[in-house]
């Protein structure tokens, strides 16, 4: 079965506290059903010109589209990073009460 309105979200941060911090905002604003929260992970990235490498945490924001454009304002509220992350990934299947629990969760759209 394909769903296009479920959404995994991305975000990184430098700490593991900014990352309960977002967590915490878009569940509690009813903007994600869930994230996991993944690290620390190694980032390796050119900034400013050089090769960066830092150890982040990587957030997997679960949302529907019609919430994506209010998860992406809380993250740039929220982050501390000038350019932080921030893709949205299609759900193209998977199970269908874990999907439906997602989209009765996200009310925040």
């Amino acid at each position: 079965m394909t769903h296009s309105t479920e959404r995994v979200a991305l975000t990184t941060t430098t700490t593991a506290a900014e990352a309960d911090a977002i967590a915490d905002a878009l569940v509690d604003r009813q903007l994600a059903a869930c994230v996991q929260i993944v690290g620390p992970i190694t980032s390796v990235y050119r900034w400013g010109g050089a090769v960066e490498r830092s150890e982040e945490r990587l957030l997997l924001i679960k949302t529907t589209a019609a919430a994506y454009p209010k998860v992406e304002a809380a993250i740039r509220e929220l982050h501390s990073y000038d350019c932080p992350e921030i893709v949205a990934l299609p759900i193209d299947a998977g199970s269908a009460d874990y999907l439906a629990w997602l989209r009765e969760q996200v009310r925040g759209a």
